[in-house]
């Protein structure tokens, strides 16, 4: 799984189609029966486990994004955002995320990104917090799709972990550096860079979910796995078209 050993992504993006920056993030996972993931899949994808299970991420954060040479407009390029994904690989063996949904506070993006790369996301009424040493997210759906889905996390943030303690679980869940997305018989790829995630430790003080089970996944069972990071710089690659997928 190149990339995924030691955190490092395993290209570059010397020309891409947009610069952006995800800060103050973090991740929540929980593992699954492979088959509960499998079937909500498009045709041409396969889950892709560790240790036999696989793995559904809660992500919420808070984007910036650019052209490629890293010019902004605060008014339409500075958001919360929140995912639910999993992890993929196509038939070739490439590997990435799958994303089940995506919440965005900006409309503008939640066109372009429906648009252009095929990914399902929706429009949020979406707030980003912090208060001495914790950091709160809220979502709440506004368009398409059932509106009024929720979400409430807050954590506590914890010490910096150190790369030498991040296990290959841990890079399995955080370094991807690749997404697909599909439209009918049509399947999207497109690469992403950033430098390796700086980590730290995190405790759930809250939450109150109800995207995983709006995807079509059962609830979670248990505590999820945490991690949170400040954020990192990222280039976006272009998205590849693989028509005909079966």
């Amino acid at each position: 799984m190149p990339g995924m050993d030691d955190g490092r992504c395993p290209w570059q993006i010397d020309r891409p189609v947009m610069t952006q920056r995800w800060e103050r993030l973090t991740f929540l996972h929980w593992s699954f029966d492979p088959e509960q993931v499998q079937r909500l899949l498009p045709a041409g994808l396969t889950v892709e486990t560790y240790r036999g299970a696989a793995w559904v991420g809660l992500v919420p954060f808070f984007m910036e994004v650019g052209t490629p040479g890293g010019r902004q407009a605060p008014w339409a390029s500075t958001f919360a955002e929140t995912n639910v994904r999993t992890y993929v690989r196509d038939s070739r063996g490439r590997s990435g995320i799958w994303f089940f949904s995506l919440e965005a506070a900006r409309l503008g993006a939640v066109v372009v990104a429906r648009g252009t790369y095929r990914l399902p996301y929706f429009w949020a009424h979406m707030a980003v917090t912090e208060d001495q040493g914790t950091i709160s997210y809220a979502t709440r759906r506004r368009w398409p799709g059932a509106r009024g889905t929720a979400s409430r996390v807050t954590v506590q943030l914890g010490e910096p972990w150190q790369p030498a303690d991040l296990t290959t679980r841990d890079h399995f869940l955080t370094a991807r550096w690749a997404l697909f997305s599909a439209a009918g018989r049509s399947q999207r790829y497109a690469r992403v860079w950033h430098e390796p995630w700086p980590l730290s430790r995190a405790t759930v003080l809250d939450l109150d979910d109800g995207l995983v089970v709006s995807a079509g996944l059962p609830r979670p069972e248990g505590e999820p796995l945490v991690h949170y990071s400040p954020g990192v710089d990222v280039r976006i690659g272009a998205p590849e078209v693989v028509r005909g997928v079966h």
